[in-house]
């Protein structure tokens, strides 16, 4: 057992709810690690501490507090009876948080595919928003995309091989116009670097 196990396992075993095996294999553990054992003891006087500590009475004030605020909200539910009860009966469950920020990131989700889509806001109408429609919108912009990018990859890639082909060509041509012996050629060369050019 290791020191990380053991510290998952004490407060289990402080209360005596392991099984006897696990027991077992704690208080090896505890016999053979000493910082382990340190912390098992104090772990256990801290707990001993708690269990001597009386138990916190709440304020009177409290507790009348919660019951008056549970008796009002009793009377409020039960005030309302008719077209009012109906109505709190449907907008309660919308008023949710939960319900709320679920409504908030349909609408947040809906207007970033339209917009990545290239539909207008002010221009939608309720087919736009038909899920078909959407991802054939999504879609086409996705595909629209990569050829624009492949299109770009290639024309790099042409203008690559085409100055690597004329590279080749030329290269040959100039090794065959100058001469190995003769290096005033190539100083009086126009492609010569002003420096490099005999006066």
């Amino acid at each position: 057992m290791t020191c990380a196990e053991l510290e998952l396992l004490l407060c289990d075993y402080l209360d005596g709810a392991l099984e006897p095996e696990r027991r077992r294999q704690v208080d090896q553990h505890l016999a053979s690690c000493s910082l382990c054992a340190e912390l098992a003891r104090d772990a256990a006087s801290a707990a001993a501490y708690l269990r001597q500590v009386p138990p916190v009475e709440p304020p009177p004030e409290l507790v009348t507090r919660i019951l008056f605020e549970l008796g009002a909200a009793d009377q409020q539910t039960g005030q309302r009876r008719g077209l009012r009860a109906l109505l709190a009966r449907f907008r309660d469950p919308v008023l949710q948080p939960r319900l709320a920020m679920g409504m908030a990131m349909t609408i947040l989700s809906f207007s970033m595919l339209a917009r990545f889509a290239g539909i207008s806001i002010r221009q939608i109408q309720p087919a736009d928003l038909s899920p078909v429609r959407l991802w054939e919108a999504v879609d086409d912009k996705v595909h629209r995309t990569w050829a624009r990018a492949m299109k770009f990859y290639e024309s790099l890639r042409l203008v690559y091989e085409v100055r690597s082909r004329l590279r080749e060509l030329t290269a040959p041509e100039e090794e065959a116009a100058v001469p190995a012996g003769e290096p005033q050629a190539l100083q009086n060369s126009p492609g010569a670097a002003p420096s490099q050019r005999s006066p």
